[in-house]
């Protein structure tokens, strides 16, 4: 049972009430007895929780960043009016907003109820109990319980690089037959044959087919379709490092949407495992216009682990899944250990039987640091900073030894970098 200030009001009025008039016990027992009566008629009149039906969808998405509006149905199916408040109670981070909702139902009335939420880091929320006040017509007593509403909001990657993709998109198509090309590299496709223009080059001629028209004939290629992009996020320790507004994970999820969707736009299918010591999260298998969902989805819960990735384990995953060659990207981090120790003893292995790309993220406070001269403090940060990048540089240059193509950019260089390279790899035949 609850009660309200108007009962507070009513038991200010009886004490006067006794003091003044009745200062006497019989005058306590007649004011107890006035405010009993109230509270017992107040609950003989109170509608039952029980009546009310709470029913709301099981789950609701939203970017990151942005703010929507969740319902919650409510149904009085009972036969006495309901009056009362409700709170839609949800965990700090999804930032709700009017939040708190007055009920006024009478029988068999269905209202819908919305609260705002706000969350700002990706991942998902899941709803705590509704509470429910309900007073009777009095409002001075009434009943407060507690309901499970099951419901889950997931805050998807907030993809601000996604307005780079409609022109990356039109650069691809560009390279695959809307304007075809007669350069011929390792992997392309035939596409059609053209009239000879000067400086066409002669090794591109199709002797027979001059031969049985009246112009000389060359032949166009374009880029080929249906390859494979397996895409690896490490998500171990190195992942979790702050990296301009969020951490290492969260720019390469960046990179891997964009590459992604450019990929299913190129007839590409493509995997994503997420792994530290184990699979965290994988998209297998996936292409056209359903992959930009399912990749979204599936790292809208991932977040940084703080433990060693094992790269062994990676190895291994990645060559049971991409058993055809593929374009494996590769996203982690080029400090020296990461190198020397993870890196290098398995990308042999997987430059073997793959075309390996290594994308990793700079921190853009280094560089600047690396500038800066103006005292002693800036010099000791200076030196500091020129060791990193130097240190970046050397495994860098290493990889590529290997036979490696390496990215490597700031957070919001980094998705039009690797988009960059992907077109490259098209352009060139190399994928």
């Amino acid at each position: 049972m609850v009660v309200t200030g108007r009962l507070a009001a009513a038991a200010v009025l009886a004490a006067l009430f006794v003091t003044l008039v009745l200062p006497s016990w019989l005058g306590v027992l007649i004011a107890t007895l006035l405010l009993a009566a109230l509270i017992a008629a107040d609950l003989l009149a109170l509608g039952s929780p029980g009546a009310l039906e709470l029913s709301r969808d099981p789950i609701t998405t939203v970017r990151t960043g942005r703010s929507i509006e969740v319902e919650l149905a409510v149904l009085n199916a009972g036969t006495r009016p309901v009056r009362g408040t409700l709170w839609d109670d949800w965990p700090p981070s999804a930032h709700a907003r009017h939040r708190t909702h007055a009920l006024n139902l009478p029988p068999n009335t269905r209202i819908r109820l919305h609260t705002e939420l706000t969350p700002e880091y990706h991942g998902d929320r899941v709803a705590g109990p509704v509470t429910l006040r309900l007073l009777g017509p009095l409002g001075m007593a009434g009943r407060q319980v507690r309901r499970e509403v099951p419901a889950r909001l997931r805050a998807l990657p907030p993809f601000r690089s996604e307005r780079l993709l409609p022109s990356k998109v039109k650069q691809l198509q560009h390279l695959e037959g809307r304007n075809t090309t007669t350069t011929r590299g390792q992997g392309t496709e035939f596409d059609s044959f053209r009239e000879y223009v000067a400086g066409d080059d002669v090794r591109t001629i199709d002797w027979r087919a001059t031969a049985r028209a009246n112009d000389v004939l060359v032949r166009t290629w374009r880029p080929e379709r249906n390859r494979h992009v397996v895409m690896l996020l490490d998500t171990g320790r190195v992942s979790a490092g702050r990296v301009g507004e969020g951490t290492r994970l969260d720019a390469t999820i960046e990179a891997a949407l964009l590459l992604g969707g450019l990929a299913a736009a190129g007839g590409d299918s493509v995997d994503l495992l997420a792994y530290d010591r184990r699979v965290r999260t994988e998209v297998r298998g996936v292409g056209g216009k359903r992959l930009q969902v399912k990749l979204m989805h599936a790292l809208a819960g991932l977040t940084p682990e703080l433990v060693d990735t094992d790269y062994q384990g990676v190895l291994r995953a990645t060559l049971q899944r991409a058993r055809r060659r593929s374009l494996v990207v590769w996203f982690t981090h080029l400090d020296a250990a990461t190198v020397q120790e993870g890196l290098l003893p398995v990308l042999p292995v997987l430059a073997e039987r793959h075309r390996v790309l290594v994308v990793s993220v700079t921190d853009p406070e280094v560089a600047a640091a690396a500038t800066r001269r103006s005292g002693l403090d800036d010099l000791y940060a200076a030196a500091a900073a020129e060791n990193v990048i130097a240190e970046h540089t050397v495994a860098r240059e290493t990889l590529r030894r290997t036979g490696v193509r390496v990215i490597a950019a700031a957070p919001g260089q980094l998705p039009e970098a690797l988009a960059d390279e992907y077109l490259e790899l098209k352009r060139t035949g190399a994928l």
